[in-house]
């Protein structure tokens, strides 16, 4: 078959394009902005506003019991009269046709009626037990999309560090092959190397599922799809919790946390129960005014002149209670005892938001300690990587210590950025658990995200198989990552200071 040569440069051109493109940044969406717009698409989010909105109105029909009460009535009657009439010993009989129309406007004013001022004051409470409820909504809209956020983040890390690894992995097993080629390793160093490519090319694929899931759940919640999240910015400069004192906080959710003003206000709704139970013993006073017509354009019963009355009526209505079968007595007994649980919730509420509080505080003071002792060990895992492969080139170490060098450090980086996004995260989760948490909280998680709102793309998955007999090349590493990875380049050592023994003799090879 004749060669086309014009495919080549094509192929090539197109391949560069690709390449080109996927090295390109992405322009990325900070945390605000995915939050706007998770509160016009999240479900939950959207029926807790409904809620909200319905409570309200709720709430307003209470007030309706002290307002007056006006209608219009109006109607009209065809009568159809039989009429005996008995004189002695005569009887006879007559028929008689009218109608009767009527309209009116009547209207009710309470006067007093204790029940209905005391539904009135349940409903302003209800009302504000809505705009709490909503409180506690919105702050875990909140907490929901920085989570997802973080967790996005966290798996291009960790996908990012997985890849270098690789690459990393893929250099030892090109080392190893070559010194067991020229005879100065055995064949198990190759192995090694092989074995730990291997697991490193599935965790990988773990880590590449894992990204993807992450993506579907954070662009479910925000109904944006491809939402792509702005890293964090480096170096990393993580925000404090003030004020430094736990009992502060503690203080402070007992103040004003949405859940304690809901099961407080539980408390004063139930209180007025009450009120409206013993007002079933007390008297009612109404005032009513009216003014109704009523025509008799063919007479009535009794006449055959046509009239027309306009009467207008002001007046008092008293209603005193006597007995009502026990109902009241029972009823002010069943309000008691649920003002009692009430108050019993009240202080469940209170307790458990102080632990709440009190664990995501010590939860963020560990977090924070942890990324600093990561960072340390980051350090220390670099220095022992750089020492063992040093000790590999003079013959001191073998294949495996490089490799588990490798593997620790990695496992190091990956640790100590999802400690950093546990830290962020705790900072939100910390003002939620004492109730203080708003949107303006996260203008400093925005602060530590990089300015430019431009995130690296993340390297196509490699689809070459493993082949235990091949050198294995490494994969090309993202331009931007997430995490800066320590280079992974052959460690090129400067020249010493003293001179090194020269490295032993070849080992005969037994895989030769």
């Amino acid at each position: 078959m004749p060669p086309r040569p014009r495919l080549l440069p094509l192929s090539a051109a197109i391949a560069s394009l690709l390449a080109t493109l996927l090295a390109s940044p992405a322009q990325g969406q900070t945390l605000n902005e995915l939050y706007e717009s998770a509160r016009g698409f999240d479900a939950t989010y959207q029926g807790a506003r409904a809620q909200y909105d319905a409570s309200v109105a709720r709430a307003a029909q209470a007030r309706a019991g002290i307002l007056p009460a006006v209608g219009l009535s109006a109607g009209v009657n065809r009568n159809n009269l039989d009429i005996d009439v008995i004189t002695g010993n005569q009887q006879g009989s007559s028929s008689r046709d009218f109608t009767q129309q009527n309209v009116g406007i009547n209207a009710t004013q309470p006067l007093y009626r204790p029940a209905n001022w005391a539904t009135w004051e349940q409903g302003k409470r209800q009302a504000e037990i809505a705009q709490s409820v909503f409180t506690i909504a919105e702050q875990d809209l909140i907490v929901r999309v920085s989570q997802a956020y973080f967790d996005v983040l966290a798996s291009q890390d960790s996908l990012s560090l997985v890849r270098a690894q690789k690459a990393a992995v893929s250099e030892q097993l090109a080392s190893a092959k070559r010194n067991f080629e020229v005879g100065t390793s055995t064949i198990t160093d190759s192995r090694e190397a092989q074995a730990r490519y291997d697991l490193v090319v599935a965790q990988e694929i773990a880590a590449e599922n894992d990204l993807r899931v992450k993506k579907i759940v954070l662009d479910q919640l925000v109904g944006r799809p491809g939402s792509v999240p702005v890293p964090l910015a480096v170096p990393v400069v993580l925000p404090t919790a003030q004020p430094a004192d736990i009992e502060a906080w503690v203080s402070q959710a007992d103040a004003g946390h949405p859940a304690i003003r809901q099961a407080q206000l539980g408390v004063d709704v139930a209180g007025l129960e009450i009120e409206k139970a013993r007002a079933g013993h007390k008297p009612t006073l109404d005032a009513n005014l009216g003014y109704n017509v009523t025509r008799n354009p063919n007479g009535t019963s009794t006449s055959t002149v046509g009239t027309r009355i306009n009467a207008a009526t002001v007046g008092v209505t008293f209603n005193l209670p006597l007995f009502a079968g026990f109902a009241t007595e029972n009823r002010i007994k069943e309000t008691l005892a649920l003002e009692d649980q009430s108050r019993s919730v009240l202080d469940g509420t209170r307790r458990n938001v102080a632990q709440a509080t009190r664990a995501a505080y010590l939860g963020l003071v560990s977090g924070a300690g942890q990324v600093k002792a990561l960072e340390a060990a980051e350090a220390s895992s670099q220095s022992a990587l750089d020492a063992n492969r040093l000790g590999y080139q003079v013959g001191v170490r073998i294949n495996i210590d490089v490799l588990n060098s490798q593997s620790q450090l990695y496992q190091t980086k990956r640790d100590l950025a999802q400690a950093r996004y546990n830290v962020l995260l705790g900072n939100l989760k910390l003002r939620q658990a004492n109730g203080t948490l708003t949107v303006a909280d996260m203008d400093a998680i925005n602060a530590t995200l990089a300015k430019n709102g431009s995130v690296p793309a993340v390297p196509a998955p490699s689809t070459t198989p493993s082949d235990p007999n091949a050198v294995a090349v490494p994969p090309a590493r993202p331009s931007v990552p997430v995490v800066p990875p320590v280079p992974v380049a052959p460690f090129n050592p400067p020249p010493p200071a003293i001179p090194v023994a020269p490295p032993p003799p070849p080992v005969l090879n037994p895989g030769r």
